[in-house]
């Protein structure tokens, strides 16, 4: 039988798309060594280790560490690797959940941000939501400091296992009676609107149905004015509210001063 066919180690590279210092980190660090080395030092492979290179560069693409992957090769089997990909492949879908989830965010962002630019903020509208809205809630009471508001809010974004803060939106909720009752600083809750919930068991869950949509330009203490002129507009057109109102910040990446702040307020009308 004739001898296998040897490559040199940049014939190898080109055949398996990567470069000849992939192939001799590979080989520093054990995971594919040449099929021979000659006394010059040059490096030589053959055909029958393709199938081991192809499996290391998949892998690595499923970000399996070089260690991980150095224990799977002194006990190859199909076995291990089912298991390995499997593992690996959850963590996979994981990702592409978040990455969805993501993407969203961004969307819901740039549609936000284009329709800032030609706002009317004075004015109010009625808008239709289609949709559940899944918001993880977090309780709050008069006279809580800030710093322990920041506290359960990011704790609430760890339980829920959002990467980073700037995975959802968040916002806060004052319930419509207290706004009948002139208490427009009688907040219930900070929440947390969480685009791709794994779990939807003990969240709150923004009804769909018909808003009042308003916006506040300027700092938190316009809150209160905007608010008067909200239910006065109300009464004239014959509206009521129930549940709670929702605000939230629609432009915080995009301002230097608190003075252009705007808060998107939503409050649920009440059916007849």
């Amino acid at each position: 039988m004739p001898a296998e066919k040897r490559f040199t180690i940049g014939q190898f590279a080109k055949l398996h798309g990567v470069n000849k210092k992939t192939l001799m980190w590979y080989d520093q660090v054990g995971l594919l060594k040449p099929a021979a080395v000659s006394d010059n030092g040059y490096r030589y492979y053959t055909y029958s280790q393709s199938a081991l290179l192809e499996t290391i560069l998949m892998l690595r693409e499923l970000n399996v560490s070089i260690a991980e992957i150095a224990v799977f090769l002194r006990v190859r089997s199909a076995a291990s690797l089912e298991a390995l990909l499997a593992d690996k492949g959850a963590e996979l879908d994981e990702t592409i959940s978040h990455l969805k989830a993501v993407r969203a965010v961004v969307e819901e962002k740039r549609r936000t941000l284009a329709a800032i630019q030609s706002l009317d903020l004075s004015a109010f509208s009625i808008v239709e939501k289609t949709e559940l809205h899944y918001l993880a809630a977090v309780p709050i009471s008069p006279g809580l400091p800030l710093e322990r508001e920041i506290e359960l809010v990011v704790a609430e974004a760890e339980k829920h296992r959002l990467r980073r803060l700037h995975d959802a939106t968040y916002g806060a909720m004052l319930p419509a009676e207290r706004l009948y009752q002139g208490d427009f600083d009688g907040y219930s809750a900070l929440f947390i609107e969480l685009p791709r919930p794994a779990r939807r068991k003990g969240l709150h869950v923004q009804p769909k149905g018909k808003y009042l949509r308003a916006y506040c330009k300027g700092d938190w203490d316009k809150l209160p004015g905007r608010y008067r002129e909200i239910l006065a507009y109300a009464g004239a057109q014959g509206l009521s509210f129930c549940g709670c109102a929702y605000e939230k910040g629609i432009n915080e990446a995009v301002i230097a001063s608190r003075d252009d702040y705007i808060t998107q307020i939503e409050i649920p009308l009440r059916c007849t």
